[in-house]
């Protein structure tokens, strides 16, 4: 029987990790001229100093509690740009439309998108706009794409970093962190996820949690002028499981959790436990995962709790060459292996 490709396989995880490298980067060759290439696996691409990314939005529904697809879309590209320790500074919109889409809903995405952009001071400057027939898609799709450069804030940070370790690398990767780093959360984690499925399907719990969607580069302006970020990454799909997972696995460390000090809003406590699902693996879109120097740990959690997105933030994790792989302290005194999940259990959230 011929092959098919699952939902699963674009939900994150290990299933998107697996179609990827064996559809997709087989085919794709690069340039050994690129100095953070597709190869990598990171949120972003980096030539000549310039940081590029793009991402594809298939969210259901379109509009959603604390949210919708347009605020989604250029939120999540802004976001994959600055957790590189870039300045965002354009984007692209591309959009698919089903022939007999609202015109209403088309406008106040649109609308959501501008203002987003705007609040983020990182303009939309070129686009396309393509029409379907009924049935071709479902509903609406967007695709944006954004630039970033480097800056002297960056610099900056990477030579706090060099203050306190040896530090070789010029960007925020995932395969940047040593033993004896932190690993900071900006906030309550899976509210993005259990908000739209809450909402999707009539639950209730979208009157208690929103989606945390927002622009990510003043807080990681914020980080970085204090110094001492190693590693920076929105955990968008498959969560804080799937990206604590790929920190691991390409920096070759041992990472421990403290399940305790893992911030989690009693809305998403309650829905999780009502629907079995982990918080750990629900996706986000206005959270960031830091990977911090610990002698600078303390001074950027203060400076994140001081901003609107960062409250909640919290130091959750020490980097490890004790253990291999991620392992979480239970808040019951135990401890247990956090694998990489298959996919986020909440399909089409992004």
């Amino acid at each position: 029987m011929a092959e098919r490709i699952s939902l699963a396989q674009g939900a994150g995880g290990e299933l998107m990790d697996k179609l990827i490298k064996e559809k997709i980067l087989t085919y794709f060759k690069q340039d050994k001229s690129i100095e953070v290439p597709l190869t990598f696996m990171d949120d972003a691409a980096v030539i000549d100093d310039i940081v590029f990314s793009t991402d594809s939005h298939t969210v259901h529904p379109l509009i959603f509690p604390g949210g919708d697809i347009g605020s989604l879309a250029v939120s999540g590209t802004i976001n994959d740009i600055a957790v590189m320790g870039a300045k965002p500074l354009a984007l692209s919109a591309g959009f698919i439309i089903e022939e007999g889409f609202m015109m209403e809903t088309f406008e106040t995405i649109v609308k959501s998108m501008g203002r987003c952009a705007q609040k983020a001071c990182v303009p939309i400057v070129t686009g396309d706009t393509k029409v379907v027939e009924k049935g071709a898609i479902q509903e609406f799709m967007i695709n944006t794409s954004g630039i970033g450069k480097r800056t002297k804030l960056l610099d900056y940070n990477i030579k706090e970093v060099k203050q306190h370790r040896k530090f070789t690398g010029r960007w925020l990767l995932d395969s940047n962190l040593k033993p004896g780093d932190r690993i900071i959360v900006s906030g309550n984690i899976a509210e993005h996820g259990i908000a739209l499925l809450s909402f999707r399907e009539g639950y209730g719990f979208e009157t208690t949690v929103k989606s945390d969607v927002a622009p990510l580069n003043e807080v990681m302006t914020k980080v970085l002028t204090v110094g001492g970020v190693v590693s920076a990454k929105d955990p968008t799909r498959g969560g804080l499981a799937n990206t604590i997972n790929e920190y691991s696995e390409k920096s070759h460390v041992g990472i421990i959790l403290s399940e305790e000090n893992i911030p989690i809003s009693t809305g998403v406590q309650s829905a999780c436990g009502l629907l079995g699902l982990d918080p750990l693996e629900i996706g986000n879109e206005g959270k960031v995962v830091l990977g911090v120097v610990k002698e600078k740990a303390e001074e950027i959690l203060s400076v994140l709790k001081r901003h609107p997105l960062g409250k909640h933030a919290a130091i959750i994790g020490t980097v490890t060459d004790k253990i291999t792989g991620v392992v979480l302290e239970t808040t019951v005194g135990g401890r247990r292996i956090l694998h990489k999940p298959l996919g986020d259990p909440v399909p089409r959230i992004c």
